[in-house]
């Protein structure tokens, strides 16, 4: 068998939360090749009893995504214009999409979204690693203060659990301000 209404041969599965590829369709079971090479023998009345992720049903092509989180000192625009450069460079993207947003922000940091898109799964995988490698790489070397960073105020005090004077003056000086 070569296709059974919602499956053929290659197409990218998620099944019991395995990702996997259908290659083998047969009377009575379907063998599913996961990942890591593994072998999942799944009844072929699986299939059309429960439901199940198929990537490429009609397709393959995917679009593939990455959060960053980063500081708000973040210039988002040079992180754009690089992400572009990164998808520029590899044959990976098949150049469809390419768009980069500030997609959260919280008290403590932004969360960046890159949006690419590739021909395959497996394109998929290797462009979003590529994405993320590349875009930290570019922020440690060109913004490393940009990098998500802990932020906290030290008051020292005295041994019996007071404010020092010194950091009581220093909270009267920084209210004034």
């Amino acid at each position: 068998m070569r296709s059974l209404g919602p499956i053929r041969i290659d197409d990218v599965v998620i099944v019991e939360g395995e990702f996997g590829w259908i290659e083998e369709i047969l009377t009575t079971y379907v063998v599913v090749r996961t990942w890591d090479l593994r072998r999942l023998v799944v009844p072929l009345s699986y299939f059309i009893e429960n439901v199940f992720q198929n990537w490429t049903r009609r397709t393959a092509d995917l679009l593939a995504y990455v959060y960053i989180y980063v500081d708000y000192t973040v210039p988002v625009e040079e992180l754009r214009q690089e992400f572009r450069r990164i998808l520029e460079s590899t044959p990976l993207w098949d150049q469809k999409v390419c768009v980069l947003q500030v997609s959260d922000a919280t008290e403590h940091t932004v969360q960046i979204r890159a949006l690419t898109s590739a021909a395959n799964s497996s394109k998929a995988w290797d462009l979003r690693c590529l994405m993320r490698e590349n875009l930290i790489k570019f922020l440690q070397e060109k913004y490393p203060n940009s990098l998500p960073k802990a932020r906290a105020e030290i008051h020292p005090f005295t041994p019996d659990g007071r404010p020092s004077e010194s950091a009581l003056s220093q909270a009267r000086t920084s209210s004034l301000q």
